[in-house]
């Protein structure tokens, strides 16, 4: 089981730096709006930066994460409700780039004729470039460091009919960089890939009186996963407030919670 979406691999004997590798120009997500019977093509731009010829693996898997950071990738189930990995079809399992060399790798997305549900389907393609293990008199056996990509391939079936819903799953004041964060995990229960941010309205306990609006980053959200969003609190002196929490995403749509917000002067809670 695989837990980082760029993974970095090195052995102890010996730190083995190699000069640039493997770029991927266009994205690490790629979405499609499909439908039923259709087929529809996509392309990674892959080009070898280093000085030495390079192969590369690319494989399918699926993949979940939760807000706790846990990220899965795991070889493509069928019973897997949401999961595209079915109707993928790469064109080669194995690359050989020169040094300088660029490529368009394309694959192909057959959409079955019929689906159980409306909304996003996924899964990843793994760009895996593969190192050869060399010895070393002095330090014994050594590997080079490997970046692996996982290049997230999105299809959405009639979204305007599909359910769009999140759900708050946790709060918590957390010290980062000498900073108070308010973190929020948030989790998709709809049907539809979403960006959401996550934003409080924080309000004085006895005089009502607003004290800001504060706001994470977006960031993208797959159904049935969750991601914990963090939100810059520094500013909101220890004490007692009301609190508006909302998540809002791309479109607009707003689901909101109300809740208390108790900072201490340790700025952890």
């Amino acid at each position: 089981m695989k837990k980082y979406i760029i993974l970095i691999l090195s052995l102890v004997f010996q730190f083995h730096l190699v000069q640039a590798g493997i770029v991927v120009h266009n994205g690490l997500s790629h979405f499609f709006q499909v439908e039923n019977g259709k087929n529809y093509k996509g392309k990674i731009v892959l080009e070898n930066t280093g000085k030495e010829t390079s192969q590369i693996k690319i494989y399918l898997q699926d993949v979940s994460y939760r807000a706790d950071g846990t990220i899965n990738y795991n070889a493509p189930a069928k019973e897997k409700k949401r999961s595209n990995a079915g109707w993928m079809q790469l064109t080669t399992n194995l690359l050989t780039l020169k040094p300088g060399e660029k490529t368009d790798f394309l694959y192909e997305i057959n959409v079955p004729n019929q689906l159980a549900a409306n909304g996003s389907y996924w899964s990843v393609i793994i760009v895996e470039p593969v190192k050869d293990i060399k010895s070393n008199e002095k330090a014994g056996v050594s590997i080079a460091s490997v970046v692996r990509y996982a290049i997230l391939v999105v299809s959405d079936i009639y979204s305007e009919s599909a359910k769009v819903d999140l759900r708050f799953e946790n709060v918590k004041i957390v010290k980062e960089d000498n900073k108070r964060i308010l973190k929020v995990a948030i989790a998709n229960t709809g049907d539809l890939f979403c960006k959401p941010v996550a934003v409080i309205d924080v309000y004085d306990k006895k005089t009502g009186q607003k004290k800001g609006r504060f706001t994470s980053y977006s960031m993208g959200l797959l159904p049935d996963n969750s991601k914990s969003f963090s939100i810059d609190i520094e500013p909101l002196s220890p004490g007692l407030y009301n609190a508006v929490l909302m998540a809002i995403d791309e479109n607009d749509n707003t689901f909101a919670l109300k809740t208390d917000l108790e900072i201490g002067n340790d700025q952890t809670q």
